[in-house]
């Protein structure tokens, strides 16, 4: 009989092992995903996230790392808690009840939250749309269907419309020095009516802002003519993943327009913006990603500009309370 160990999050000892583990999955599953222990580190890092209480890590007899759980529960909640579960199994440990464990362990812990906030609680996971195991095992354990999202793919070496701002609006990047708790208040401005919001905070802002692979000049705002914060276009470039990879591919990994200044253009504006400085940055391709129930038809948007889906991500839901 096998014997698992369930244990807690140990600290830099661990980093490596769960960079094994992951990247041992994805050349399995290709994923398009890239782990490195400076990526990893950077995220478990991440303001509210409690590496101790909300991650798990499965080591089998020879004391391996085989499976890992990670749930994102966010720091306050007006009604619900909206909670998401990430998991990875090693190929050879898979389909053998281990995913099963990491669905209790993740339900026991929300169960702790939801006592101690007195709120509803639900439970997130996505997976590829493909993931035919993946998807009927959520099913079996009580998940339904629930958001589809798109990675969106273009050519950054085909031409590329030169952005039109609305009169009077000028565009901006993070060398200038813009405030950082204006751009967290526009962020939550423009995403307070999405589905899935959660708020940003300064700290999170600053910690992403500390990412070895931020550069400020991909950090685009639009300033309107009061000065108002208006739309952002936030691009990112994983120079690790480029290197190992042997690409040269940029994300627009955050595109948004505060509401009051919709139906200007401006999204349009930022997108372009951001496309031409991963594209004077050397990189070939752009990607992003995009929910296709999105209230303001980002996709739309998207593919004007000459973007075609590359995958889908399906996320199920399950309600605890």
């Amino acid at each position: 009989m096998r014997t698992l160990t369930m244990r807690p999050y140990g600290g830099e000892a661990d980093l490596q092992p769960i960079v094994n583990l992951l990247n041992a999955c994805e050349a399995v599953d290709r994923l398009d995903s890239f782990y490195s222990t400076t990526a990893l580190q950077q995220g478990l890092a991440e303001p509210g996230f409690d590496p101790i209480h909300d991650m798990r890590l499965w080591e089998d007899e020879n004391n391996d790392l085989i499976a890992i759980g990670k749930l994102r529960i966010p720091s306050t909640s007006s009604e619900t808690i909206d909670s998401h579960l990430w998991f990875q199994v090693h190929p050879r440990a898979r389909h053998r009840n281990l995913e099963a464990e990491i669905i209790a362990w993740s339900e026991s812990r929300l169960r702790d939250v939801e006592r101690e906030r007195q709120l509803p609680v639900k439970l997130r996971s996505s997976t590829c749309d493909h993931k035919h195991n993946r998807i009927a095992f959520l099913n079996n354990c009580g998940f339904t269907y629930e958001r589809c999202f798109l990675t969106m793919v273009r050519s950054l070496t085909a031409p590329i419309p030169l952005p039109q701002l609305p009169t009077q609006f000028t565009v901006v990047d993070a060398r200038s020095g813009f405030s950082i708790e204006s751009w967290v208040e526009m962020f939550n401005q423009t995403f307070v009516d999405h589905w899935g919001f959660y708020r940003a905070t300064v700290d999170q802002c600053k910690h992403g802002m500390s990412d070895p692979n931020y550069h400020p000049a991909l950090d685009l705002v639009a300033i309107a003519p009061d000065g108002t914060f208006s739309a952002f276009c936030f691009c990112y470039i994983n120079k690790e993943k480029n290197q190992a990879k042997g690409q040269t591919e940029g994300w627009i990994s955050s595109l948004g327009t505060r509401r009051g200044f919709r139906r200007m253009g401006l999204a349009r504006a930022m997108l372009l913006s951001g496309m031409h400085r991963l594209q004077a940055a050397g990189m070939s391709v752009a990607k992003l990603g995009v929910d296709t129930e999105n209230p303001n038809f980002a996709q739309n948007l998207y593919e004007s500009v000459g973007f075609t889906k590359a995958r889908a991500k399906l996320t199920f839901v399950k309600t605890l309370s």
